[in-house]
C-alpha cells in the first residue's frame, strides 16, 4: 500500500505540534476508557487465547498513534482493563503478566518525540512499527489487542479517479463523482486494513477502535472534513487570486481522508467474514475541553501542515495558514455545530 505524508501529524515541540493540539482527540480516549474496560472483562477470553502458561505476554498495538500524549493514554487504559481481567480469573499468575506494546504510524512520524515521552512508570515493553495500517505489520497471530481511535477516516492514497479529475477536492467536496470515487478508495482500504488485521490477530483477538462517523443522509460538505475543505478551499481560491498559489498547484491539492458514515461503516465490517462483530455504539462527541477559535486553528494545522507543506512547500504553508487562521473566527459557529452533530463509534471486533 501507498504510504503518504498526509497521515503524519506535526511532531516536534513548535507551537502546532500535535502533542500539544489534540485535546479533543484526548476527549475521545477518556470517553471510550469504560466502553474499553467493559468489553475487555465481557470478552477477552483468557483461556481461549491461551494465557494459562507459566508465562504470560499480552502483546498490544496501537495504530495510528501519532506522536503521544494520548497514545499513552489509550495504552494505559487497556493495560488496566487487562490487568483486572486476569485478577478477576484468580487462577491466573499476576506476578506472571508481561506487556508488549506496539505504536504504529507511517515512516515520518515523529517517533524520537514519541520515545522521549514516554511516561517513565509504564507497565509495558515498548517497540515502534513503522508502516502503513493499510497493510501487515505483524507476524501472523502475534497480537492479542489491536486499538485505534480517530485514525480510520485516512485514506492510503487519494482516489486515482480525483487525481485525473486535475480539478482540487477540498474545491468540489459535494460533487457526486468525487464523494462516490472517496467512498470506493475508503471500502477497498477497509477491505486491505481488517484483512491484514485477520492475519495479525490470534483467533479471540480484539480489536478495538474508537472512530468519527458522519451521521446517515448528511451532505459531506455538512462534516468536519467538508466544513475544512470549504474553507481551505476558499483560502486557497483567495491566494489563487492573489497570484500566490498557481491554479495548476491547487487543482493538484486533494485530501486523502473520507467522513464514511455509520452505514457505510456497518456495511465494510459485516462484510469482512474474519471478524465478529461484538458492538458497534453510538456515543455523543465529548466537549471537555473549551474550544477557541484559536484552538480549532491550531488543532487543524497539527494535522494538516505536513499535507500542505509536502505539496505546496515550505515556504507557502504561513501564508496558507495564516489566511486560513483569519477565516476560522466568522466561520467558527459553523464548527462547533459540525463538531456537536458528528457522531462517534466504539467498534469491537473478535477475531474468528
Amino acid at each position: 500500500m501507498a504510504s503518504s505524508r498526509a497521515f503524519t501529524m506535526t511532531g516536534g515541540d513548535v507551537a502546532y505540534s500535535y502533542a500539544k493540539n489534540s485535546t479533543i482527540q484526548r476527549d475521545v480516549v477518556d470517553a471510550g476508557k469504560e466502553l474499553i474496560k467493559e468489553e475487555i472483562l465481557e470478552k477477552f477470553d483468557l483461556k481461549s487465547l491461551g494465557f494459562d502458561t507459566p508465562s504470560i505476554v499480552v502483546k498490544i498495538a496501537d495504530l495510528g498513534c501519532s506522536v503521544g500524549p494520548n497514545t499513552f493514554f489509550a495504552m494505559q487504559n487497556i493495560i488496566e482493563a487487562v490487568e483486572l481481567k486476569f485478577l478477576q480469573a484468580k487462577s491466573q499468575n499476576l506476578s506472571a503478566l508481561e506487556f508488549q506494546a506496539f505504536f504504529n504510524d507511517h515512516y515520518e512520524n515523529d517517533f524520537n518525540i514519541l520515545f522521549k515521552t514516554l511516561p517513565p512508570s509504564r507497565k509495558y515493553f515498548a517497540a515502534g512499527v513503522p508502516g502503513s495500517f493499510h497493510g501487515r505489520l505483524f507476524p501472523k497471530s502475534s497480537l492479542h489487542l489491536a486499538h485505534m481511535s480517530y485514525a480510520l477516516h485516512f485514506l492510503s492514497k487519494v482516489p486515482k479517479a480525483v487525481v485525473d479529475r486535475n480539478k482540487s477536492n477540498v474545491l468540489n467536496s459535494s460533487e457526486e463523482e468525487v464523494v462516490e470515487a472517496y467512498s470506493t478508495q475508503f471500502k477497498n482500504d477497509m477491505e486491505c486494513f481488517l484483512n491484514a488485521r485477520a492475519e495479525e490477530l490470534v483467533s479471540g483477538g480484539l480489536m478495538l477502535i474508537l472512530a468519527g462517523a458522519a451521521p446517515d443522509g448528511i451532505s459531506v460538505s455538512d462534516t468536519m472534513a467538508g466544513v475544512y475543505n470549504d474553507v481551505m478551499g476558499s483560502c486557497l481560491k483567495d491566494l489563487v487570486k492573489m497570484g500566490v498559489l498557481g491554479e495548476e498547484k491547487v487543482n493538484s491539492f486533494n485530501v486523502p481522508m473520507y467522513p464514511a458514515t455509520v452505514t457505510e461503516l456497518d456495511s465494510v465490517f459485516r462484510r469482512n467474514t474474519n471478524f465478529s462483530i461484538e458492538k458497534m455504539e453510538k456515543f455523543a462527541q465529548p466537549m471537555k475541553t473549551p474550544l477557541t477559535p484559536e484552538g480549532y486553528a491550531l488543532a487543524v494545522r497539527a494535522g494538516s501542515d505536513g499535507l500542505i507543506r509536502n505539496h505546496f512547500g515550505d515556504e507557502f504553508a504561513e501564508q496558507i495558514f495564516n489566511h486560513f487562521n483569519a477565516k476560522v473566527e466568522p466561520n467558527f459557529s459553523k464548527f462547533l455545530e459540525v463538531m456537536r452533530n458528528n457522531l462517534n463509534l466504539f467498534i469491537v471486533l473478535k477475531r474468528i
